[in-house]
Order: C-alpha cells, then sequence, then structure tokens
C-alpha cells in the first residue's frame, strides 16, 4: 500500500510541475505559446487533469478558470498523499523504507 501511495504521488507531482510549467509558459510565450513544443507536451500532459475539473465544474465556471481548479485538485490531492504517506510510514513502525 506505501508503494502505491509512492506511486500515486510521483504521479501527481509529475502532473502538478506539467501544470506549472504551463502556466509560466502561459506567461511568457503569450499567444505564440500554441506554437511552442513544449508547451504542446505540458498540455498533452495535463489534458485528464484538465478535464477532470471541467467535468467537476459547473458550466458557470469560465474555461479560462479551469485551469486553477485543476491547480486546487492537484494540490489538494498531494496534500491528501502526503499525509496518507506519512500514516503508512508511521503505521510500519517508523523505519526508514
Amino acid at each position: 500500500m506505501y508503494q502505491l501511495v509512492v506511486l500515486l504521488k510521483a504521479v501527481n507531482e509529475i502532473a502538478l510541475l506539467a501544470l506549472m510549467g504551463q502556466g509560466v509558459l502561459y506567461l511568457f510565450a503569450g499567444a505564440r505559446r500554441n506554437s511552442n513544443p513544449i508547451y504542446f507536451v505540458f498540455k498533452t500532459i495535463t489534458l485528464p487533469v484538465m478535464k477532470f475539473a471541467r467535468m467537476i465544474t459547473p458550466r458557470l465556471v469560465l474555461d479560462q478558470h479551469i485551469g486553477w481548479v485543476a491547480l486546487f485538485i492537484l494540490l489538494l490531492a498531494e496534500i491528501v498523499l502526503i499525509a496518507a504517506k506519512i500514516h503508512l510510514f508511521l503505521q510500519a513502525g517508523g523505519a526508514a523504507p
């Protein structure tokens, strides 16, 4: 179970870093971001999170704000996974893995 949490945490961190990188490129590249290959990679990595964020938010939320919702979801998942990792580690006796 500990290994599963560590794996999920790693996948979440990759998505979180890709979303943050996408945001930085959004700021720096401006309108030319869609022709940037790195932005395309980041967009491909974060697409499942963006779709999930769009699915759970009401239509009242604008599409331009879905990135913030996705960031909130990933940060919340990171906190939950950190707590689960600590709990499982302490439950196992607190010995180094």
